[in-house]
């Protein structure tokens, strides 16, 4: 479980994870793999851009959860969503090439650690250990047209993944007290 940041510590996990694992090659260098949408990529060689978050009605919990004294409503558990894409400023004839490299090892990284867990995960995420699983989501060729609206950027060869539940901490409390006297009254059954 995790507070706010949790979506930030999601995104620091996996820049971690594909940094670790794509450096230096195919990607040179670490700071060539990061968040932004393929729009605004600049000069990365690996982008992931979140484009939506649902709430994962499988992994929801019910159960108030005991902070000691009080009681913590149940966290909210969430499934993001994140288009991965290769971008290459080699030259036309070798640039497909490059990206279908890079996007074929993220996607075996990803795959290899479909779990993701310690020593990847950071922040809030790496405080609660809780694993959070990571799944390539197929979509048609139409459904990847529709996502990729980024004006007159052209289409590329993308990827979207699935990562969660990742469970969001809920700020709501409720205070209880520790029953430290009973009151026992006995009636008779039968009136008398």
């Amino acid at each position: 479980m995790a507070g706010y940041t949790v979506i930030a510590d999601l995104e620091a996990s996996l820049l971690r994870l594909l940094r670790d694992h794509l450096t230096p090659d195919p990607v040179p260098r670490p700071d060539l793999i990061g968040m932004a949408s393929p729009r605004d990529a600049g000069d990365l060689a690996l982008s992931l851009f979140l484009f939506n978050v649902k709430e994962n009605g499988e992994a929801r919990r019910t159960g108030m959860v005991d902070r000691g004294g009080v009681l913590q409503f149940p966290p909210q558990a969430l499934d993001f969503y994140f288009l991965m894409t290769a971008h290459s400023s080699a030259d036309r004839l070798t640039r497909a090439l490059d990206e279908h490299r890079i996007l074929g090892r993220a996607m075996q990284v990803m795959y290899d650690n479909a779990v993701l867990r310690s020593p990847y995960l950071e922040g809030a995420l790496a405080e609660g250990g809780d694993p959070i699983r990571m799944s390539l989501v197929g979509m048609e060729g139409e459904e990847l047209m529709k996502l990729w609206q980024f004006g007159d950027t052209p289409y590329k060869l993308s990827v979207v993944y699935v990562v969660g539940p990742v469970m969001l901490d809920s700020t709501r409390v409720k205070p209880v007290a520790r029953v430290v006297e009973r009151h026992i009254v006995l009636e008779d059954k039968d009136g008398g």
